[in-house]
């Protein structure tokens, strides 16, 4: 039987994920970490001074879920912090172009389908996909958690303000798909209220990564930071909230 607490991290071999990954091995967490390319994954867990293994996992093939959570029950026996990482921020945006460039082309009269579809199946669909397959797991564990990596970007609240310098920016793709990964966070976390488990949101803040074509202004340690504190909360720890680098968000 595993001893040390489990950590289920998706999209673990790059970025914030890795980074992720890595503080909460230093933390005593045994962590597996998730990617789409298993190779990838185990070069990424290389790096880990820790308790540290990749597991094959592409959040939009249930097929691959199901065999992720097969794996983790059969091999480790206990998984108690979920950690849905994994994102992408668009298919479509050229070298060259900047976000507001962007933003223009997938304004809610123009977007194609092919390009919400494709987003909000790694960002939506994928972590629901995660969630239904692991929950089990997480139902045995003494006291567990989930950390759902969303954005500021899908702030309702936020981008109603008209003061806010980033509202032109949001749009039915990347920022609707992480408003309805806020809406899932909080379904979650009510129907797992009684249960003691833990459903929180997190925004990394704007950290320079490969999401967004490395133009963010933070650092990886920075945008981990909340995404770490909410997955190794207690029993007393919140639940159904939104937290970024400066505390809570509004939804």
């Amino acid at each position: 039987m595993q001893e040390k607490r489990v950590v289920l991290i998706t999209g673990a071999n790059q970025g914030i994920g890795l980074q992720i990954a890595k503080e909460l091995a230093a933390a005593g967490l045994t962590v597996l970490g998730g990617s789409r390319n298993f190779a990838r994954g185990e070069e990424a867990a290389g790096t880990i001074d820790g308790d540290a293994y990749a597991i094959q996992l592409d959040v939009t093939d249930q097929a691959s879920i199901t065999a992720a959570a097969e794996h983790i029950r059969r091999e480790f026996s206990r998984l108690d912090v979920l950690v849905n990482n994994a994102g992408i921020s668009n298919t479509t945006w050229k070298d060259g172009m900047s976000l507001m460039e962007y933003a223009q082309t997938v304004l809610p009269s123009k977007v194609s389908f092919e390009e919400i579809h494709a987003v909000w199946d790694v960002n939506v669909f994928g972590p629901l996909r995660v969630y239904q397959a692991v929950l089990p797991l997480l139902r045995e564990a003494p006291y567990a958690s989930i950390v759902n990596v969303s954005s500021g970007a899908g702030s309702l609240a936020m981008n109603a303000d008209p003061s806010n310098p980033h509202r032109p920016a949001f749009g039915p793709v990347y920022s609707g798909s992480k408003a309805a990964l806020n809406a899932i966070t909080l379904a979650m976390s009510i129907e797992l209220e009684q249960t003691g488990i833990k459903v929180n949101a997190v925004s990394p803040g704007f950290t320079k990564t490969n999401l967004d074509k490395y133009a963010g202004t933070d650092t990886i340690e920075q945008g981990a930071r909340e995404a770490v504190r909410l997955a190794l909360i207690g029993p007393d720890g919140p639940t159904g909230e939104f937290h970024g680098p400066k505390g809570t968000i509004p939804w």
